[in-house]
């Protein structure tokens, strides 16, 4: 399947389509939002919120909806805390759940697509245990960011939609308290997660399990077209967790925790905590602080997603035969490659002329780029351009296969974007976000985060080949 980056998104009218409620009343808990001393503005996506029809609400419709949480027309009322179990860090856990968060809204976005819109920091929930349900603004702010810089660098992400800053002061353990608070609102294809799945299998509801399966089917892969679904369904998720996977790797992010409970049925890149982007090609690189073990550094990520489809498929085997699912599992390393190829030549700007063909190239930029002489942006900046660069970073031996592999590669990105004539490629370390934090925490100045989500775009223009 070759790699088709998200088109530039389009204006479509509102269209309510509630489809979860079809599922019945095990899949999630009706709830209140949270009652907040205030109601601030602080982002809303102008590039999304046209695809499902809301770009012609005022500020003050906005805040009524994505501060307030009074329901859209024809839509979720109440909204529901969707159940689910899952593996942390490869524990089963039964005791989890919509914490602080609730499904507040579906419809139908500018390709007919089931679109979900839901919370994080909403309050509290039947799955809350000690939580306090809220979310810390640095929380949201770090989110706008991954988001739209995983959309700009090709990966498929939740795109972060709205930013509401409440008013209250939160007292945290990790982070300097107390701090100030949001409640934030993600547009995805959906929130149906591994351990939804995981749920119903342990609860031993073949009926439910049944029509899950049909309702993913349906409403995210186009219908069932086999006599198997479940098995149809578990192919589709595994060719895009390994698109996830891939694209994870060329973009040099880092998710942090990758549990299955943080992995959803369509592949979409989701809920963001302890992320990183690493400045290097350095396999070891971890994002979160609590990962002690490396579980799910830089490298290991495409073996993270691989171990939570063995996961998804044992809570299948519920339904179906286990030798197919098998089957599937061990053809994922082969997917994933391909997969792998395929997005590093998107991002170098060639064409991909399929695995075993593109498999030199990237392999010797693997190996160029594990001297650690140059940043991965730095890296695709330089060779994603027109013409071949001359610098000192790129005179090893190893660059000099690696030229000899791009010579004679096909280009197929026009390079008259304004992003090709800067001076630096866009990238987002953790410096560069900790110095948007600050601003926003010491003077209340926004101005560094609305630059950087301007120059974010203009790098994905550019990628797209606009």
């Amino acid at each position: 399947m070759p790699y088709i980056p998200q088109a530039e998104p389009a204006k479509s009218s509102y269209r309510a389509d509630i489809k979860i409620t079809d599922l019945g009343e095990k899949i999630g808990d009706p709830v209140s939002a949270a009652l907040f001393p205030e109601h601030i503005l602080r982002f809303r996506n102008d590039r999304w919120d046209q695809t499902i029809g809301l770009s012609d609400l005022n500020e003050e419709e906005w805040l009524n909806h994505f501060g307030r949480f009074n329901p859209l027309p024809d839509n979720l009322n109440p909204p529901l805390a969707l159940r689910y179990h899952g593996h942390q860090f490869r524990n089963y856990n039964p005791d989890i759940g919509d914490g602080r968060g609730f499904l507040f809204a579906q419809m139908r976005d500018h390709e007919n697509r089931l679109m979900d819109l839901a919370t994080k920091g909403s309050g509290t929930t039947p799955w809350s245990r000690s939580g306090d349900g809220k979310l810390t603004l640095k929380g949201g702010v770090r989110e706008i960011l991954a988001t739209e810089m995983l959309e700009a660098l090709g990966v498929e992400t939740s795109k972060t939609f709205s930013l509401v800053e409440t008013g209250e002061e939160l007292e945290r353990g990790d982070e300097p308290s107390p701090t100030r608070s949001a409640v934030m609102t993600r547009l995805s294809h959906s929130h149906i997660r591994f351990g939804t799945f995981q749920r119903i299998a342990a609860e031993r509801n073949e009926d439910l399990m049944h029509r899950l399966v049909d309702y993913c089917l349906t409403h995210f892969y186009g219908g069932a077209k086999t006599d198997n679904p479940a098995i149809e369904l578990f192919h589709n998720v595994a060719t895009k967790a390994a698109q996830l996977a891939a694209s994870y790797m060329t973009a040099g992010f880092v998710h942090g925790v990758l549990n299955t409970d943080n992995i959803n049925i369509t592949g979409e890149s989701f809920d963001y905590g302890p992320w990183r982007f690493t400045p290097y090609w350095e396999p070891g690189f971890t994002a979160a602080y609590f990962d002690h073990e490396g579980l799910y550094c830089f490298a290991r990520q495409p073996e993270a997603l691989h171990w939570n489809l063995a996961q998804l498929a044992s809570a299948l085997r519920l339904i179906c035969d286990s030798d197919p699912l098998v089957a599937t599992l061990e053809g994922f390393p082969r997917s994933y490659g391909e997969a792998f190829t395929e997005h590093f030549c998107w991002r170098l700007g060639v064409k991909s002329e399929g695995f075993d063909i593109d498999k030199p190239l990237v392999v010797a930029a693997e190996q160029a780029l594990n001297l650690k002489s140059v940043t991965i942006d730095q890296f695709f900046f330089d060779w994603g351009q027109d013409a071949l660069p001359d610098d000192q970073n790129y005179k090893s031996d190893e660059f000099k296969v690696f030229a000899n592999e791009m010579a004679k590669r096909i280009r197929n990105r026009p390079s008259k974007n304004d992003y090709w004539q800067s001076d630096l490629p866009c990238s987002l370390h953790i410096e560069e976000v900790e110095t948007i934090w600050e601003a926003i925490a010491t003077d209340d100045d926004w101005q560094p985060l609305t630059r950087k989500v301007e120059q974010i775009r203009i790098m994905g223009q550019a990628l797209r080949g606009l």
